[in-house]
């Protein structure tokens, strides 16, 4: 469930990306969004609300055992540091209003949420690799 909501999240990010930047439609008057752009970014804010449930699902699970254990720290401290980061900028985006601070903070939110899935599969492929201490 943690990895369908991640993905969905993910993939419906990455198509907002690209139905808004290379699939606009000539209009009549000028440039148009493409029609699926919005339910897109519909889509990905409902996921954006299911991750924080299911991160206060995995904190409570898998990131406090985690962390008696003494392994992954530190790629697991930047993993989740960067989804604060995404909630705080994902925050932003719906309420600044300043079209300079708001293009600077649409392109720190997207390229962190594009690399996210590297830094986790980071986590997880250490993790399978590393012996399990008893």
């Amino acid at each position: 469930m943690v990895y369908t909501i991640g993905w969905t999240l993910w993939a419906s990010g990455a198509l907002w990306l690209l139905f808004h930047y290379a699939l606009m439609r000539k209009g009549a008057f000028g440039d148009e969004p493409h029609p699926l752009e919005p339910w897109w970014l519909r889509l990905h804010a409902a996921m954006a609300f299911a991750t924080l449930w299911s991160f206060g699902l995995v904190w409570g699970v898998h990131i406090v055992a985690g962390w008696r254990t003494r392994q992954l720290r530190l790629s697991g401290t930047i993993a989740v540091a960067f989804l604060a980061w995404l909630s705080g900028t994902g925050y932003l985006l719906y309420y600044l209003t300043d079209d300079h601070w708001r293009g600077i903070n649409a392109i720190a939110h997207w390229t962190t949420g594009l690399a996210l899935p590297v830094l986790l599969a980071t986590h997880i492929v250490s993790a399978r690799r590393r012996p399990r201490r008893q």
